[in-house]
């Protein structure tokens, strides 16, 4: 049998190897894909540097101090460290609101306590020292006259008002709100008093001219421009009244963050004592930041 003869395979005609040149527009928009490309992934590292500049300085400083609290827990005998105060703070937040006798409350109704007393000695000092602040920054006698009475009483101790809170008021709770009132008066007097008087003499003046009534020249003219000196005198009056309450409470008794402060360190319970402390830390700071906020919500432009 004879073989069948091997086909020969014909080779593939070859592709046609001329391509067409990108048009100048294709280039043109493949140049601004690569830009945008690039500028998003630029924005994508400037955001991160700022993130890791704005974070992570924090985070070091946090552990660097929680191991210098550790090491000073390895030293000090007794001086809980920071697991161990981890420990207390969960099982006291865990049940924050039990009452087992009027000495005897959670923590929570603690800080309830304290805030309602800076609440109504604040209120009170807002209520006095604003009006109080636009009289003497808009009349120079009355600036004259109750300069020195500040000079002289803003610096006094907070507690050295307490005995004469006593003494008016007979009883503990009315003594701690009129210290918290008495210290957080003066910088709410002292800035809307400073704000009134830079105001620029030529509003005035146009106000005079106009014959503006004493209430249209206080709403158009001086709260507005008076507002952000008040709000810095409120925002300070705020951090000082937190501060106060705690050493009044210490000394009054009763009920307060301050008093369980105070309880605590008497029942030797180190681990509340350091809660006690980062609580009253926190809910300051939360104040402070609730009014920078308000402040900012009524800036005028």
């Amino acid at each position: 049998m004879t073989p069948a003869p091997l086909m020969h395979a014909t080779p593939a005609p070859e592709a046609a190897t001329e391509v067409a040149a990108p048009t100048e527009a294709q280039l043109k928009a493949a140049a601004e894909r690569d830009a945008l490309t690039q500028a998003a992934a630029r924005r994508r590292r400037e955001r991160l540097a700022a993130f890791v500049q704005q974070v992570v300085p924090g985070i070091v400083g946090i552990l660097l101090f929680l191991l210098l609290w550790q090491g000073v827990a390895q030293l000090v005998g007794n001086f809980p460290g920071p697991a161990k105060v981890w420990d207390s703070a969960v099982k006291l937040f865990s049940d924050p609101f039990y009452q087992k006798g009027p000495n005897e409350q959670g923590i929570g109704w603690n800080i309830l306590s304290s805030l309602k007393r800076v609440g109504i000695g604040f209120g009170l000092a807002a209520l006095v020292g604003i009006p109080l602040g636009f009289v003497i920054g808009r009349f120079a006698t009355m600036d004259r006259m109750t300069a020195p009475i500040i000079s002289i009483l803003r610096p006094v101790s907070p507690l050295a008002w307490l005995p004469i809170g006593l003494m008016v008021f007979k009883a503990a709770n009315p003594a701690a709100i009129w210290v918290i009132f008495i210290c957080s008066i003066w910088p709410m007097i002292i800035n809307t008093a400073v704000g009134v008087q830079r105001i620029p003499q030529d509003y005035l003046n146009v106000a005079r001219v106009l014959n503006l009534s004493e209430w249209k020249v206080f709403t158009k003219i001086l709260f507005p421009a008076v507002l952000p000196y008040m709000l810095t005198g409120v925002k300070l009056s705020i951090g000082v009244a937190w501060l106060v309450i705690v050493a009044a409470e210490m000394l009054t008794g009763g009920v307060g963050i301050g008093f369980w402060l105070w309880d605590e360190w008497n029942n030797l319970v180190m681990e509340h004592i350091i809660i006690a402390i980062f609580t009253i830390g926190i809910v300051g700071l939360i104040l402070e930041q609730a009014l920078i906020w308000i402040a900012r919500r009524f800036q005028f432009e």
